[in-house]
């Protein structure tokens, strides 16, 4: 809208361009506070960062590390949504992006099964052991934040705008979260919505005090003998899913971070019977795009979005 003011940054966190836009009267004091707080959430749990919590329970596994309330939190909803989702959805899931090569300069090529048969028995949430505020993982085991990090930071920005009386903001990280604040001068914002991989625009969202969140497979691939093959692997087969989008409108950004990974392997049914049994306990729609093309949405997802011509 025109005829508001905003101020902008945009900062490098999380291995991701973070950019956040709130209203012009905000000081640089503020947002400087904003960045401070993502810029605490990475060093303390992106598993990526040395001496993090999460990178000292995967250096430590087989031990017992102590940690704060927030790690056991954190955990405690991922193993939660990785029984949901009968483990295909798993926040140790490293040993299996290593096998693929899609981590650093790892070699890039199709596991063999016996491979696969050694890793996959590693990628299973429910060997997390939770003792108080002591975590430990099984030998061999390795938990990798990307599924939540950014967007976990994300829900802990909200609370801090609430708590600075900002009403009016934008949150975009990465875009694979789109946080929106509204008031009632300023009800709500649109956000663009693009076919993965590529800069044709999908459809226009309109969002107002929620999150959208997306997973999808863009550039983030390995090719290998000629075939591209996704980032985002199903923790059962140990293959990448042939989906191509899932994108979920909810009121927590972990959440929906959480869930668009997990419902990235299902078929167009699956997603259907997940989606109906996750709106027994949460506010959430969405869709999802599979390898054809073809769009499966939940009843409440964006109807009167505009489709770009």
């Amino acid at each position: 809208m025109d005829e508001f003011l905003y101020k902008v940054q945009t900062r490098f966190l999380f291995h991701s361009s973070i950019r956040i836009k709130i209203p012009a009267i905000c000081s640089e004091d503020q947002m400087d506070s904003l960045f401070g707080l993502l810029e605490s959430v990475d060093r303390q749990y992106n598993s990526y960062q040395p001496g993090s919590f999460f990178d000292r329970i995967n250096k430590n596994a087989g031990s017992f590390v102590t940690v704060d309330d927030e790690t056991v939190r954190i955990l405690r909803q991922a193993k939660k949504l990785s029984a949901f989702f009968d483990g295909r959805y798993a926040i140790t899931v490293m040993p299996l992006v290593r096998l693929w090569g899609f981590y650093k300069d790892d070699v890039k090529r199709v596991p063999s099964e016996d491979e696969l048969g050694r890793v996959l028995p590693l990628v299973n949430d429910d060997m997390i052991d939770i003792d108080g505020n002591r975590v430990r993982i099984a030998k061999g085991q390795e938990i990798v934040t990307g599924s939540f990090i950014k967007a976990y930071a994300v829900d802990r920005l909200l609370e801090k705008m609430r708590e600075m009386k900002i009403t009016d903001a934008i949150v975009n990280a990465g875009g694979s979260t789109m946080a929106a604040v509204n008031n009632a001068a300023h009800p709500s914002w649109q956000v663009g919505v693009d076919v993965p991989g590529t800069d044709d625009p999908l459809f226009v969202a309109d969002i107002a005090d929620c999150v959208y969140s997306t997973s999808a497979q863009g550039d983030s691939f390995v090719e290998i003998g000629g075939k591209r093959y996704g980032h985002i692997l199903n923790p059962q087969t140990g293959y990448p899913s042939s989906n191509k989008m899932v994108g979920v409108v909810t009121e927590s950004a972990m959440l929906g971070d959480m869930v668009s990974t997990g419902l990235f392997t299902e078929t167009p049914a699956g997603f259907l019977e997940k989606m109906r049994r996750l709106q027994k306990d949460f506010s959430i729609e969405g869709f999802l795009m599979d390898e054809a093309g073809h769009i499966t949405r939940s009843a409440g997802f964006g109807a009167d979005w505009e489709v770009p011509v």
